[in-house]
């Protein structure tokens, strides 16, 4: 009988010790998972955005096919009922005008300085042939700022004669924001659209 029991206690202790083992594993596992956890709730983490960059707004003007900075510019908000061309207006397309023509001068002035102290006689050809290049690339463009300055000081002489601001073809109002674009305009956007088309037809 003793040795019937003790083969019992024996197989029962056997049967007991594999599930303690297979426990083991388990408990391994749950340990492993732990890590994955954290690392899926840092994932998870919505990332901080960026705060956006102040944009800033340059107000430029184009003559002579440069653009220039007008900070100081400021566009003329007619009132409710004014009349068109009114001594106001008149003085501000004057100053406008005057203020365009005075940077012009001051770049041709520039020019002609520039071109005197730049101006050398290197021995090497291909040296006096870019520089050459230079000063005819700047004469070119000096030369198209002076053909604007005439038009500017005929767009001046029409507002000191009560002429300026309606189309040459029309007759029609060419509008104060046409105006502060393109100051020397005579022709209304309509007339200037229609001049361009046949200019266009005409060239082929």
């Amino acid at each position: 009988m003793a040795t019937k029991k003790s083969s019992e206690t024996a197989d029962e202790t056997a049967a007991k010790t594999p599930a303690k083992a297979k426990a083991a594993p388990k408990k391994k596992a749950a340990a492993k998972a732990a890590p994955k956890a954290k690392a899926a709730a840092k994932k998870a983490a919505p990332k901080a955005k960026a705060a956006p960059k102040a944009k800033v707004n340059v107000k430029v003007a184009r003559a002579a096919g440069e653009v220039q900075n007008f900070g100081d510019f400021k566009p003329y908000k007619p009132s409710r009922g004014e009349s068109y061309m009114n001594d106001e207006q008149l003085e501000h397309f004057r100053q406008l005008l005057l203020s365009w023509r005075s940077d012009l001068v001051n770049e041709v002035t520039k020019t002609v300085g520039h071109m005197k102290d730049e101006a050398a006689n290197f021995p090497d050809p291909a040296d006096r042939a870019t520089q050459e290049e230079e000063f005819s690339l700047e004469l070119r463009a000096r030369d198209r700022e002076r053909k604007l300055i005439k038009k500017i000081d005929g767009t001046l002489e029409r507002i000191s004669m009560d002429d300026y601001g309606y189309c040459d073809a029309c007759g029609i109002e060419i509008g104060i924001q046409r105006l502060e674009a393109r100051p020397t305009a005579t022709l209304c956007i309509d007339c200037k659209t229609l001049a361009e088309i046949k200019e266009r037809q005409e060239l082929g």
